[in-house]
């Protein structure tokens, strides 16, 4: 196995101590601009890479950011947006030399674990969260731990009220789902059609609720009750999908509608 270069071979081939090796290839005075140049055009030489697991442990950045997926794993490789999603964060990562810890577990609760070892071992920077829930317990986690995280998706209402203090609201990147259904129905109802039935998601998803709400809603607002408009949840995968959308379609139509 070949052996890792250490600042103690930077130093031998630059001829100067490891302290000026140091502070060279941490930004900190201490050596001349000449020198800072000879000790980084040394280390690439030798492909010298920053140990990530001593700099966390010393208060630098970790250099990574951890998603964790608390889905069934056999949706995973069936659901276009997650790999698509990992695509595109992987991809604005390495423009920045920032690695993707991604894990997959069973369900919320070993989410919540792995953040508390991550943050315990200074394993990543920062946290990207998804599949924003309904009774959510991992914005309080997280600002409790002080991990940055920015979830995908907008944040449902927290598992329980803070005791004493309300928790910084968590960084967002989300869209209108209320307002996507809301206008979906509104052009289905446009079109004449008055038997509308939602393929759903995870019914304890934040969006899966939001949109079946508002689902209900606009059809309240149109005169169409449940025999008319509905929702059907489902575990995301194409299977469970395609089930569900073959169940609805040999229904037979109920009585007295129009189309």
């Amino acid at each position: 196995m070949a052996r890792r270069p250490t600042i103690k071979d930077i130093a031998r081939r630059a001829g100067v101590s490891q302290s000026a090796v140091s502070f060279a290839l941490n930004d900190r005075p201490g050596v001349s601009q000449d020198t800072r140049a000879r000790i980084r055009r040394v280390a690439e030489e030798l492909g010298w890479q920053p140990n990530s697991a001593a700099r966390a442990l010393s208060g630098e950045r970790a250099g990574a950011v951890g998603l964790v997926l608390a889905r069934p794993a056999h949706t995973l490789g069936v659901e276009s947006f997650f790999l698509q999603l990992v695509s595109g964060i992987q991809e604005v990562l390495s423009t920045a030399r920032t690695a993707l810890l991604f894990q997959v577990v069973e369900d919320v609760d070993a989410e919540c674990a792995v953040y508390h070892r991550w943050w315990a071992e200074r394993r990543v920077d920062g946290v990207l969260v998804v599949d924003p829930r309904t009774g959510d317990p991992r914005p309080a986690l997280l600002a409790k731990l002080g991990l940055p995280a920015v979830t995908v998706g907008e944040p449902g209402p927290p598992a329980a009220p803070p005791v004493h203090t309300v928790p910084p609201p968590l960084s967002s990147v989300r869209a209108d789902d209320a307002g996507a259904m809301a206008r979906i129905l509104e052009h289905l109802h446009g079109l004449g059609h008055r038997r509308i039935v939602h393929i759903a998601g995870l019914p304890g998803l934040a969006h899966t609720v939001r949109r079946m709400e508002s689902l209900r809603a606009q059809a309240q607002r149109h005169g169409l009750g449940p025999d008319h408009v509905r929702s059907v949840v489902t575990d995301y995968s194409d299977a469970q999908g395609a089930a569900a959308t073959r169940r609805v379609l040999a229904e037979p139509p109920p009585a007295h509608t129009d189309s």
